[in-house]
């Protein structure tokens, strides 16, 4: 197992992700982590830490891509940054999988140009990962697509059940479409369309779910267009991290406050991590031909060693060639769709088909 790391992406990079590196290096059962980017800054890194194992390699490049940068402008004149020197050596065999923390639209452009998409995908999609009261749900797409048609949400709900089953455990997650109410008639045309597939799908499909549903853990799956999966999950991390700020505000004002805090400190710490999406690492983009994690741009050291891990157990897992299997299916779903699901819901007002 080998896993490719884009040492100069991200907010915090090299020193983070180096560290982290490292850290996945010390405790994973990998035969190589490849750091790629810079050498000189990346073993300056190294040597703070007194770094002496053998399965740490670096693949030196000096250019790597900003935040900022156009995914169109990487793709034309920027050959040799070091996410794209990464996911080239994963085409050329060179190892398993990439992580990566940097412009995450540079990333999912250089991957489906260099390792295409697997056999039947219409659009890659990111697969989210959030807590809720049950344990957590995948929330798919979580930002890779901002407009979509009803195929690509139906195959973002196809995959995103296969890797349900394998991050949870269950042989049958439940899917459910995220819209404005959870009644039928609720929704836009797109979310209405989608609806009406997945309804005549063999998934295990909950039906419409709203907002609050979210946290709730109603559903395994939670499936919408890349625009609104960001929102929701960037919202969720801002509420989270202003309920902590303000825990810790209102302890500051009496001495019982701070006691009662002192006393909940561990259920407060069990909290935080379940929240923490460093716990998780990364997302992957499902739908390449290839794996490839893609981390929070300020992703800390822990959260680059969780996303390796996340990797390797996903390459480990043989998930492309399951999504391959399950996406069959929609080849039927795109039939059934563009046949018969936009004339449902194109019926005039009041008027019900049978």
């Amino acid at each position: 197992m080998k896993v490719a790391v884009d040492a100069m992406g991200g907010d915090h990079a090299p020193q983070a992700i180096v560290e982290g590196a490292m850290q996945a290096a010390k405790k994973q059962d990998l035969d190589e982590v490849i750091l790629v980017g810079d050498q000189v800054l990346i073993e300056r890194e190294l040597a703070k830490h007194r770094w002496s194992g053998s399965n740490l390699t670096i693949v030196h490049t000096p250019r790597a891509v900003q935040m900022h940068e156009l995914p169109s402008r990487v793709l034309r004149a920027k050959h040799d940054t070091s996410i794209s020197v990464a996911m080239d050596l994963m085409k050329d065999g060179k190892c398993d999988a990439v992580v990566t923390a940097g412009n995450s639209g540079a990333a999912m452009a250089v991957s489906m140009w260099k390792m295409k998409k697997l056999e039947g995908v219409e659009r890659p999609a990111l697969a989210g990962i959030h807590p809720t009261l049950n344990g957590a749900s995948v929330i798919i797409d979580a930002g890779g697509n901002v407009d979509c048609k009803p195929i690509h949400l139906v195959q973002f709900a196809i995959m995103g059940e296969i890797y349900a089953r394998f991050v949870f455990g269950k042989k049958r997650p439940k899917v459910g479409l995220l819209s404005n109410g959870r009644e039928d008639s609720k929704g836009n045309e797109l979310t209405k369309k989608v609806h009406a597939i997945l309804k005549k799908s063999s998934l295990n499909y909950f039906g419409n779910v709203e907002g609050t549903d979210i946290a709730s853990g109603i559903v395994d799956v939670i499936v919408c267009d890349g625009f609104v999966g960001n929102v929701a999950i960037k919202s969720s991390e801002g509420i989270a991290d202003s309920m902590t700020a303000m825990l810790r505000a209102a302890t500051r004002k009496s001495l019982w406050a701070r006691i009662g805090y002192f006393f909940m400190r561990q259920v407060q710490e069990n909290i935080r991590r379940r929240i923490d999406y460093s716990e998780y690492g990364g997302v992957p983009l499902l739908g390449i031909n290839g794996t490839c994690f893609i981390c929070h741009g300020h992703s800390s050291a822990k959260a680059i060693k969780n996303a390796i891990r996340a990797a390797s157990e996903y390459v480990g897992g043989d998930i492309n060639r399951l999504l391959i299997d399950a996406l069959r299916e929609s080849q039927d779903l795109k039939r059934f769709g563009m046949e018969t699901a936009s004339r449902i819901w194109t019926q005039p007002k009041g008027k019900v088909m049978n």
